[in-house]
């Protein structure tokens, strides 16, 4: 072959050479197309976590004001139940009180008299020393007499020197326990107090305008305690038993702040 010869066939093979494509070669076309597969698939599956994971973060966020919004309206509710137990229970209470008031029967007022005879009673009382007593500034004496079957009422007469004396009348519907008529004497608001436990308290108010005891179940008030002429003439008065239960007499001069009075009783039974 000549050199002119070589030189075209050089030629020609370099003509071929230029007009192939690199599709041509499907090695290398598959090559590239699965690198750009993975590409697409790492892609795809990166994108699809971030989506995920900012479903789930959203979700969580989602919960999180739902259990706040949730709980922020339960709070008020359990509240709101907690005061409803309170004021069924006090309503309960108070029913409870005025139902056993209810129950107990009405009291007839007491029958009361004066007399006259302020000197004679006093000279017949001076022979029994359980008869005259001191009644001090500020204290309250509370005589305790219970209902006995030999009898059918409760009298008491009482006379002071020089000034008068509150008094009123109690009755407890407490069961006797003892037929013993025995007396109290409350020396400061704090014996008035632990006396309340048992009888109900009586105010310390303005006794010329009668005072009042505290709610007591088992009390009832037969007189108001009001301030008696006592050292003007002598105050008696009586009172049916309603049942059994103790009547409680008071002789009231916590209104007094300076005298100390002297006071003449007596308290018997009758039939």
């Amino acid at each position: 072959m000549t050199s002119m010869e070589k030189c075209e066939a050089s030629s020609e093979l370099q003509s071929r050479l230029s007009s192939l494509s690199i599709s041509s070669f499907p090695g290398v076309t598959s090559k590239q197309c699965e690198g750009k597969a993975m590409e697409r698939l790492q892609n795809t599956i990166l994108s699809d976590c971030f989506n995920k994971q900012a479903d789930m973060e959203d979700s969580r966020e989602a919960i999180g004001q739902q259990a706040t919004s949730h709980g922020n309206e339960e709070a008020p509710a359990e509240h709101a139940h907690g005061d409803v137990g309170e004021e069924n229970s006090s309503s309960g209470t108070c029913q409870t009180s005025t139902e056993m008031k209810a129950q107990m029967p009405p009291l007839d007022p007491p029958a009361t008299w004066t007399s006259a005879a302020l000197k004679e009673l006093k000279a017949k009382l001076r022979a029994d020393k359980d008869s005259v007593v001191t009644v001090y500034r500020g204290d309250i004496m509370t005589v305790h007499v219970p209902t006995v079957p030999e009898a059918k009422k409760v009298c008491w007469e009482f006379a002071t020197d020089g000034y008068d004396i509150g008094f009123g009348i109690y009755f407890d519907w407490t069961p006797v326990t003892s037929r013993s008529i025995t007396v109290h004497i409350s020396e400061s608001s704090d014996d008035e107090d632990e006396e309340e436990e048992l009888e109900g308290q009586v105010t310390n108010g303005d006794v010329e305008k009668g005072s009042k005891t505290h709610s007591n179940s088992k009390l009832a008030e037969i007189l108001p305690v009001y301030r008696q002429d006592s050292h003007v003439s002598v105050q008696g008065g009586s009172h049916d038993f309603p049942g059994e239960g103790t009547y409680l007499i008071k002789f009231d001069n916590s209104y007094s702040l300076w005298r100390n009075k002297t006071l003449y009783y007596r308290v018997y039974y009758s039939a």
